[in-house]
């Protein structure tokens, strides 16, 4: 079996397609990286940017290339010495324009009859045997605007099928729309109402059910091809949570590839383990991208962050009292909204399938509220179902006697409420924690990202060495990763307001300034805007007005995406604005940027490194090779400027040791030379072994011993630049050693940081006799 040394994520887009991917194999090449990871390739809504929306899943999209233009770009990664994973969609379909996917079309004509009706989950019952479709606007008279035109029916641009027979006798277009299989209703009912399974509260995104044989086959069949043609060497599960049976599709999937590389994209919760019965390498590595973060903050910064997260808490609830901050509160009540709003027709739905507990809907609620993962896979997981029911009960006591007649069935593997009660939970996590809880808690922003727990404050030294070590026991073909398509902030946004831990006082200060000269009223969203501006800047006005409308709307509690407050909206858009303009607002923020920035490089530095040389295998999102500086999406997945990379990676592989600025190109550095030496010397690279500090800044470090590359790197590096290395050293076997960074030559044994370190915050060795030749002196 073949498995990648790294990969380097390439966005494929209209604008940027698999032919644009092949003309930058030879600098990805260059760079270091082993294989391509590219996002999803099947045909997607017509402007779909991210690809996620399949409509096809027979051909390559025309728009990103089509199936020539993979044939072409695997023969170029081929004799590049390349492997290519791709991004795949098991789970749901673009719906979005009914007309253009043809098994949603017909599903939609000829309603349960249909061949794909099986195809999709659908409740047809709930629906009185029509599928609802949520898609009218407010009003009494918008079932007026339906037109019969040839065979089809018309909502403004929205063109839905009529079933053949029902429009020949000349009927309103009302009439018509009653004698479909579908019904059109306002867009509002889809949280109650509506009768088939999404993806999370997406509409548009409708599931399928490919635990049914033949899905499976028509839906895989263009993607195998892939795999069994040789074009493609390895494949990326996208939400397998939302599946009926996970392990059982990985055991297929795996059946058809059993030499390819085969990921999951899986969060996994605090300390949780992916199923060792799962047919993987591994999950898409956000777990580590949690440690990596939090090895490099300062706990001893948490005591005033949290009397500051109290504080503005407090004022927003408008309590007297400044009270400690629960995130297991936060999570619960996101969970709690989410599961009686957006994804409530999930809950009901649930409920229909348990008529022998009557109003089991709340019980229902407050059990997957209290899931403390994204969900089980029984049996595998109960003891998550235990530790629910536990919480429930003791939250609400008055719901004990309809918890004991739930649990027969939802313990039940093979009963369909426990199905349905697994992939409903990862919903309401995913919308209550992501995408709500993370919006509300404001304590430290770095430690909000996809698979982390923000109450997990920092992670010491020693423990994060046990973390990497169980890694590399555990998974090591698992991905680790720093920034992806979906991370809330790109690392080195991350890295500079990690360093807010180090001088929580003066952000304290600062954001009073701030706050006063531009309030919003709503204080904890104002902490989360202000870092993210501080940790993002310059960014443009148009990039922080999409972040803070996406923002505030997400937590929503000062304003909601389906009814924006106009007022709040207008002072934070018009805030963002005065940034553009010089003044008092614009000295502040900068000022305060220029206090972190150099700490924020450092922190950078330190994280590329140790995502590369940790183990597992290394994503590099694409353009992070400098100053990854986005914010949540689709800010990430902005093009991408090859001509400057290439320019950089010439000057550094011909000697050039780029300062730490702006650019960013000493961070490509530290990739490339980590890169490089991961993917030719891999025998360097067999373990993890702490290497140990010693004198007055021990803690500014963490090192360890890949099995022959040693990798040093600096942590908490504002209170470092106070103080100096000193006499600190660190211990290594007794023979020269090369910073394959700078070139620089060490003698074995005992060696002082302030030497090694002299130039950047970071260094990797290797034995001298072993060093590449390009980092010689």
């Amino acid at each position: 079996m073949s498995l990648p040394v790294s990969t380097y994520r390439l966005q494929i887009t209209s604008a940027f397609d698999l032919d644009a991917a092949a003309e930058v194999i030879d600098y990805i090449t260059r760079l270091g990286a082993d294989w391509l990871y590219l996002s999803p390739l099947l045909r997607a809504e017509e402007g779909s940017d991210h690809g996620y929306d399949v409509i096809d899943h027979g051909t390559v999209d025309p728009a990103r290339g089509g199936p020539e233009a993979l044939a072409r770009l695997s023969e170029r990664a081929v004799l590049a010495g390349r492997g290519i994973l791709v991004d795949i969609v098991p789970n749901h379909v673009g719906v979005n324009t009914p007309h253009s996917n043809a098994w949603w079309w017909d599903l939609l004509r000829a309603g349960q009859g249909s061949r794909y009706a099986e195809a999709f989950d659908v409740d047809w019952p709930a629906g009185n045997g029509r599928l609802l479709l949520p898609v009218l606007g407010d009003g009494d008279t918008e079932a007026d605007r339906l037109s019969v035109v040839g065979d089809e029916l018309h909502y403004y641009d929205n063109r839905f099928p009529i079933a053949p027979g029902t429009a020949d006798d000349g009927a309103s277009a009302a009439v018509v729309h009653d004698r479909q299989h579908y019904e059109l209703v306002n867009w509002r009912r889809a949280d109650t109402d509506l009768n088939y399974r999404r993806f999370f509260a997406v509409n548009t995104l409708a599931g399928v059910r490919v635990e049914v044989p033949w899905v499976f086959d028509e839906s895989h069949r263009e993607i195998l091809r892939w795999v069994r043609s040789g074009q493609v060497q390895g494949l990326r599960v996208d939400h397998p949570d939302g599946l009926a049976d996970p392990g059982g599709y990985l055991d297929r999937l795996h059946a058809a590839m059993p030499d390819g590389y085969l990921l999951v994209e899986k969060i996994l919760e605090g300390r949780e383990q992916l199923p060792s019965s799962w047919s993987t390498d591994g999950t898409t590595g956000y777990d580590a991208l949690a440690d990596f973060d939090r090895v490099l903050v300062d706990p001893a910064g948490q005591g005033s962050l949290d009397a500051l997260e109290a504080a503005l808490q407090a004022e927003r609830a408008g309590a007297a009292t400044a009270t400690p901050v629960s995130w297991t509160e936060l999570v619960y009540s996101g969970k709690r909204a989410i599961a009686d709003g957006i994804l409530q027709s999930e809950v009901r739905r649930l409920d229909r399938l348990l008529p022998d507990v009557p109003d089991a809907v709340d019980a229902l609620s407050e059990l997957i509220a209290w899931f403390p993962v994204y969900r089980s896979y029984l049996p595998v997981g109960r003891h998550e179902l235990d530790t629910a029911v536990r919480l429930a009960r003791q939250r609400r006591p008055d719901l004990d006697g309809t918890i004991t007649a739930l649990l027969p069935y939802l313990t039940d593997p093979t009963h369909p409420a426990a199905v349905r009660f697994q992939q409903t939970s990862g919903m309401v996590m995913a919308k209550g924690v992501e995408d709500t809880a993370y919006y509300r808690y404001s304590r430290l922003t770095s430690l909000n990202e996809v698979g982390a727990d923000p109450s997990e404050f920092a992670v010491p030294v020693d423990e994060f060495h046990r973390r990497q070590q169980t890694r590399l026991a555990v998974s090591p073909a698992s991905q680790t990763t720093l920034s992806t398509h979906d991370t809330k902030r790109g690392e080195d946004v991350r890295a500079r307001i990690s360093v807010l831990a180090e001088i929580p006082d003066e952000w304290a200060a600062v954001l009073a300034e701030l706050r006063a000269l531009a309030p919003l009223g709503d204080a904890p969203f104002e902490n989360l805007l202000w870092q993210a501006i501080v940790g993002s800047w310059p960014a443009s006005t148009d990039r922080l007005i999409g972040y803070a409308e996406k923002a505030s709307r997400e937590a929503n509690l000062s304003t909601t995406w389906t009814a924006p407050n106009e007022s709040f909206e207008n002072a934070m858009r018009d805030l963002v604005r005065r940034l553009a303009e010089p003044g008092l607002l614009q000295s502040t923020v900068a000022a305060f940027v220029d206090r972190v920035q150099r700490a924020g490089w450092s922190n950078s530095l330190a994280l590329k490194l140790i995502q590369i040389t940790a183990p597992g295998v290394p994503d590099v999102y694409q353009g992070s090779e400098l100053w990854e500086m986005s914010l949540v999406d689709p800010d990430n997945r902005r093009p991408v400027d090859y001509a400057v990379r290439r320019d950089y990676l010439d000057r550094v592989t011909d000697g050039w040791l780029p300062p730490i600025d702006e650019t960013g190109a000493a961070k490509l550095l530290v990739t490339t030379r980590a890169l490089r030496l991961r993917r030719d010397r891999p025998e360097l690279f067999t373990r993890h072994a702490p290497v140990e500090a010693f004198g007055p800044a021990a803690a500014h470090v963490v090192a360890y011993d890949r099995g022959g590359a040693v990798a040093v790197a600096t942590r908490l590096p504002d209170a470092l630049a106070r103080t100096g290395w000193g006499d600190t050293t660190i211990m290594l076997a007794g023979h020269p050693w090369q910073d394959i960074l700078t070139g620089t030559r060490h003698s074995g044994g005992e060696v002082r940081l302030t030497e090694l370190l002299a130039r950047y915050p970071v260094a990797l060795l290797v034995p001298a006799t072993t060093a590449p030749e390009e980092t010689a002196q």
